[in-house]
């Protein structure tokens, strides 16, 4: 299908919802599906966005925000998986345990205001990666509108900016826990340090990049065009000062760059069979 005709199916399967919740985390993939089933649906429409530790603040207040300039009804619902010994734990199915909780709860919220569906904003390029969440979000029942449409991720910035969605460019944004290996335990400690140094770097300027936490070690990862500015003195000698501030004893930058789903890259390698729920 061509573009056209793909947003013409996704807005013709979403008319047909009748009423709908949306996972909405302020990503351009939940904004996309958002935007067009508020176009469709109107106030039979809710966001809902989760808030924990292992979800940044800076990305809660412009989820919120984003829903306001879109005109939707918008909810902040806590998720407690930060408090499961299994996401703690840190397996390479982490997503799922995390997907489950949020689904639970967002299925609370859609029976109270009685919501006939959950939308999720996966979309078919999520599909050929490492997601235990998907299994997650396919066993609550969950709706993926974007990949049934036949959208892939260059389809949704296309459509997001024909459509005046401000956040089209937006990177992706993984939840903090990606940031921590897989088999190193999760603490609440860990996940600040994260969110802090990151912070950190958006303020400098960088838009693109993850602080991969190694325990003493924070390894950062910025795209390539970006690297020969991070090293100029002036730039690293306030990140090493800020980053031992924070709690790290050494600084690395990765000279590969930035890369999503870099820690998953171990488990298609090793062909881990526990990677995957299912």
């Amino acid at each position: 299908m061509v573009l056209a005709q793909k947003r013409e199916h996704l807005e013709s399967s979403l008319q047909k919802l009748g009423s709908a919740l949306v996972a909405f985390s302020g990503g351009v993939d939940s904004t996309l599906v958002l935007a067009v089933a508020y176009s469709v649906l109107g106030k039979n429409v809710l966001a809902v966005t989760a808030q924990s530790e292992s979800l940044p603040q800076r990305e809660l207040e412009q989820a919120a925000r984003l829903a306001r300039t879109l005109g939707v009804d918008h909810k902040i619902i806590a998720t407690c998986e930060t408090s499961s010994p299994d996401y703690l734990k840190n397996p390479v199915n982490r997503c799922y345990f995390c997907k489950s909780e949020l689904y639970d709860k967002l299925s609370s919220v859609a029976s109270e205001h009685k919501l006939a569906h959950i939308l999720n904003g996966v979309n078919k390029d999520d599909l050929g990666d490492h997601r235990p969440g998907i299994s997650a979000g396919k066993e609550a029942g969950v709706l993926s509108p974007l990949a049934d449409a036949g959208f892939d991720k260059q389809d949704v910035r296309d459509v997001a900016k024909e459509m005046g969605l401000p956040n089209w460019e937006k990177p992706a944004m993984a939840c903090l826990s990606s940031r921590v290996p897989y088999g190193e335990v999760i603490t609440m400690e860990k996940l600040s340090m994260i969110e802090q140094a990151e912070g950190f770097l958006y303020s400098l300027g960088f838009n693109q990049l993850r602080v991969r936490h190694h325990g003493d070690i924070a390894r950062i990862e910025l795209l390539q065009e970006d690297i020969s500015r991070f090293m100029e003195k002036s730039v690293t000698d306030r990140v090493q000062q800020e980053f031992k501030k924070i709690g790290f004893k050494f600084v690395a930058v990765d000279i590969e760059g930035f890369r999503s789903g870099r820690m998953n890259e171990s488990i298609k390698k090793n062909g881990d069979p526990s990677s995957n729920p299912e």
